[in-house]
């Protein structure tokens, strides 16, 4: 069995999805908020646990993956963060490195916890002997998205479509001081 890392912040565990988060995991991509910018449609069940399982393969064959982000004062599972591999034929410039991914329920928006969350992972990556570029992509508009990436260091280097939907891809590289930095 892989042993996924725990990532715990002031607010916030980071730990591996468990079978039974699957019923909250799948009703937060149907809320229509989290999808506004993601899709524009609610994910149904079956494609929740095809994404479900894709992000433990992630784990067992790149050695990193998404996180649960559980809610320390209540134990509530309110998102997801961390990294993975799509495959998504953007081109070599954004697949072939690591793409960072954040997604929170409706219910905890605005309070911070994307921030923490995906610092919180990032902090683990950067130490890594594999840390090096990641790669992000979001939806034009989306504010809070882009406000938490240019805090991680993302930069724009290109604007695409992916599946119809407008989206700029964004570049981290390694801080200074980390295996690749």
């Amino acid at each position: 069995m892989l042993s996924i890392p725990v990532v715990e912040t002031e607010r916030l565990i980071l730990r591996a999805f468990r079978r039974e988060d699957f019923e909250t995991f799948a009703a937060i991509w149907q809320e229509p908020e989290v999808m506004r910018f993601i899709g524009k449609k609610p994910r149904s069940v079956s494609e929740s646990w095809g994404v479900f399982l894709k992000m433990a393969g992630n784990w067992v064959h790149e050695g990193f993956g998404q996180w649960a982000i559980e809610r320390k004062a209540d134990g509530v599972l309110i998102g997801q963060t961390g990294f993975f591999t799509a495959m998504r034929g953007l081109g070599e410039d954004f697949d072939c490195s690591p793409e960072a991914g954040w997604v929170l329920t409706t219910a905890a928006h605005g309070q911070g916890f994307g921030p923490e969350a995906v610092a919180a992972a990032h902090g683990w990556f950067d130490r890594q002997p594999f840390a090096g570029r990641t790669c992000a992509m979001i939806e034009a508009g989306h504010g809070a998205s882009f406000r938490i990436a240019e805090r991680m260091g993302y930069r724009p280097f290109r604007q695409t479509e992916d599946l119809g939907d407008h989206v700029t891809l964004l570049e981290r590289s390694p801080p200074p001081g980390t295996p690749s930095g």
